[in-house]
């Protein structure tokens, strides 16, 4: 079997470079949406038989209990930063543990199961470590890896091929995935808008639900317009 790990900013804070285009607390629910969309992913999928969040937003235990999964609050751990937060999440959940560990990031929104089965069977096939990469192939969306493979983490600044560098330098077998619902997070409205084409409004989902036929998803794209026409987005549509 396999676990996952997912680790949650505080969604008051997220989002930040989708300032312009959205207000506070449409980038608030639109974080949340776009995690309870993975989560749900997850928990429904017959291969993942644990699936922890480590968080210090409020929200996040209610999402935990609404889920059944497990909960950290990041501020027991003793570490700061993503990395270092990681590090010590994996290192617990994978003692005395052969299984396959996902480590992925909650704004997934295109994030389906078979994205899921996807990397498990690369990594299981591979027994090393498999890196989920953005569209660009810079960041890192996923990783998939068992205790052997564990990765130094390396998220940040063109955390694709640092992690590839850094697995390779170990000696550990590693592979690139890219698929579109592993690939696709959003930071930027660019982001944002590709998601909005590829949502389906027949789409079973958080997002899908808050972003579809809705007055935030009209809005979002007279913004998008607006912004290519070249004039003051944050103006015209935030305020």
């Amino acid at each position: 079997m396999a676990q996952a790990l997912v680790p949650l900013k505080d969604l008051v804070q997220a989002k930040s470079r989708l300032a312009g285009l959205l207000r506070p607390s449409e980038r608030r629910a639109l974080a949340q949406a776009m995690v309870e969309d993975v989560l749900s992913v997850l928990s429904h999928h017959p291969d993942i038989d644990r699936v922890t969040l480590v968080s210090d937003d409020p929200g996040a235990g209610l999402l935990a209990n609404e889920y059944a999964i497990d909960y950290l609050a990041e501020n027991t751990l003793g570490c700061r930063g993503l990395n270092a937060v990681v590090q010590l999440v994996s290192t617990r959940l994978l003692v005395d543990s052969d299984d396959t560990l996902l480590v992925l990031h909650g704004d997934l929104p295109l994030l389906t199961g078979a994205d899921i089965s996807a990397a498990l069977q690369c990594q299981r096939q591979l027994g090393g470590l498999v890196i989920g990469c953005d569209q660009l192939g810079a960041g890192t969306n996923l990783l998939a890896f068992t205790a052997e493979s564990a990765p130094r983490f390396c998220f940040g600044v063109d955390s694709c091929a640092n992690h590839l560098a850094s697995a390779r330098s170990a000696g550990v077998p590693v592979q690139v995935l890219r698929r579109p619902g592993i690939g696709l997070d959003v930071d930027e409205p660019a982001d944002l808008q590709a998601v909005m084409a590829a949502l389906d409004c027949d789409d079973v989902g958080k997002t899908s639900d808050l972003l579809c036929g809705s007055a935030l998803g009209a809005r979002i794209n007279l913004a998008m317009a607006t912004l290519t026409d070249g004039r003051d987005l944050e103006k015209e549509i935030v305020n």
